[in-house]
């Protein structure tokens, strides 16, 4: 299938989601990634839920990171070079949403991208090897191709994968997990 088309197949999935179902799905993906060996990593990039899209609700990973003392990563996006600044999550960062509906930090302490060992990734679709399908704009390659190679790319959705992804890129950079409410994917 085509990007376009997992696209509009998988938006129109998560709209059909109940808000509870939408929770229920959230908090069982948190809990399957307990069993990933990455907890001994430190800084962790997590994507803050875009509710109007019907995202996994990363609250119950912020929640698990936090009670594991580790530095989380939070970013802002510049829609016009597709650039993405990291920032620590602390305290005192303050958020504004922007009018895509996406929660930002107005500003804060920058975090390299060399920094980060680990990624939460926001996907719409994905298949059986790791190839995944995001909004399209290409932030999140973009960003995965400035760090480390080490780097542990970890997609999350609520639905299965699609056996393959018909027009995938050179730019286009694979996960090397992906988790579901049932499943733990390994793709390495």
């Amino acid at each position: 299938m085509l990007k376009k088309d997992l696209r509009k197949k998988y938006k129109e999935l998560r709209q059909q989601l109940s808000e509870e179902q939408t929770e229920d799905k959230s908090l069982a993906i948190a809990n399957r990634l307990l069993s990933l060996d990455i907890w001994d990593k430190t800084y962790f990039h997590l994507f803050l839920t875009i509710e109007e899209q019907k995202e996994v609700d990363t609250e119950f990973i912020l929640q698990i990171l936090a009670g594991k003392d580790k530095e989380i990563v939070v970013a802002k996006s510049n829609f016009e070079t597709l650039e993405m600044t990291h920032y620590l999550l602390t305290d005192n960062t303050k958020f504004q949403k922007n009018e895509y509906n996406i929660y930002e930090p107005v500003d804060g302490i920058e975090v390299p991208t060399t920094k980060i060992d680990a990624v939460f990734v926001p996907l719409l679709a994905y298949d059986t090897k790791g190839n995944r399908v995001g909004y399209g704009k290409g932030f999140y390659d973009k960003f995965l191709s400035e760090c480390r190679e080490d780097v542990v790319k970890i997609g999350l959705s609520f639905f299965e994968p699609e056996e393959a992804i018909d027009d995938v890129s050179a730019v286009d950079i694979r996960l090397d997990y992906c988790v579901t409410p049932m499943t733990l994917y390994n793709f390495q």
